[in-house]
């Protein structure tokens, strides 16, 4: 089976690639430069803005996480998000023809809702550029299943953390990335909102990588499907803080800042991906994620 994964030198599409290598797909993986790729992943060249530029298949499979994800940048540059989040996708919908796609998409299309933990059919309500860019292209995808061209799968994501082969997470705006590089020296204190009781989850970038081949293998052409890939589990930011202190041996001091308005809790009801696609978290137990994050910055020259 061939397979192309967006996005395949990225933090997540890295490991999406690694994954179904493991599993003995022949995998393409599109770059717009020279990018280190997971041994046995073939680069292609390409940018979803260029369409004339993209691979044309046949391919078996998709796996879309190509796009820009920060929420605050996102404000910044609404048009931008919306061009490479939404735009990017059709582009690559329409290079590809038919075949089946899992699309990378985000907690954040819900906003701040009441419910925890969020189901899949809670109603979406994005606060950010980013939220609502995700939003439009995961609509382009299901209206494009609905013709048959595809089968579709839209994997929701929450907080994804942790490393594989020694690759950090570049996101440094990130808790878990940012009280990393407190601990190593890079920073000498680390900022929370408010009184750090916010709620939130977290999940081994691995154990994602696992959901993407578990729906790529279940989906069919015509079907759409929405599933939130998480643990259900949540921890405070003075939990993730103690558990960084505790992994590494080292302090991790804190400064607080006048709390802004948050959500107290984010957390999501994965019970429809464990339930219909038979994926279960292994790795995403905070001292496992913190742990191989650790090791990996302090490989890395941290």
């Amino acid at each position: 089976m061939r397979v192309l994964v967006t996005g395949a030198a990225g933090y997540v599409g890295y490991a999406v690639a690694r994954r179904l290598v493991a599993a003995g797909y022949e995998v393409d993986g599109l770059v717009r430069r020279d990018a280190a790729v997971p041994d046995g992943v073939r680069p292609v060249h390409g940018d979803l803005l260029d369409p004339g530029g993209l691979p044309k298949g046949p391919y078996d499979g998709v796996c879309h996480l190509a796009a820009l994800t920060r929420v605050r940048e996102s404000f910044d540059a609404p048009l931008r998000y919306f061009t490479a989040n939404v735009q990017g996708t059709v582009n690559l919908l329409e290079a590809v023809g038919e075949t089946r796609l899992v699309f990378g998409s985000t907690a954040a299309v819900y906003g701040t809702p009441e419910r925890q933990p969020i189901p899949e059919d809670e109603g979406t309500a994005p606060a950010s550029p980013y939220g609502a860019s995700k939003l439009a292209a995961e609509q382009t995808v299901r209206f494009h299943a609905r013709t048959g061209a595809i089968g579709a799968v839209v994997l929701r994501t929450f907080n994804v953390a942790g490393s594989v082969d020694g690759r950090v997470d570049p996101d440094q705006t990130r808790l878990i990335p940012k009280a990393l590089a407190v601990a190593a020296g890079r920073a000498p204190h680390l900022e929370i909102n408010g009184d750090g009781l916010a709620v939130r989850e977290y999940l081994h970038v691995d154990d994602l990588a696992a959901a993407y081949l578990k729906a790529l293998e279940s989906v069919r052409f015509g079907e759409n499907r929405v599933y939130n890939v998480g643990t259900g589990a949540g921890a405070a930011v003075h939990e993730v803080i103690a558990a960084v202190e505790e992994a590494t041996g080292r302090p991790v001091p804190t400064l607080r800042r006048p709390p802004r308005p948050e959500a107290s809790i984010l957390v999501c009801d994965p019970g429809a991906a464990q339930s219909d696609l038979g994926w279960h978290p292994e790795r995403s137990s905070l001292p496992e994620i913190i742990t191989s994050s650790w090791n990996a910055l302090i490989g890395a020259g941290g």
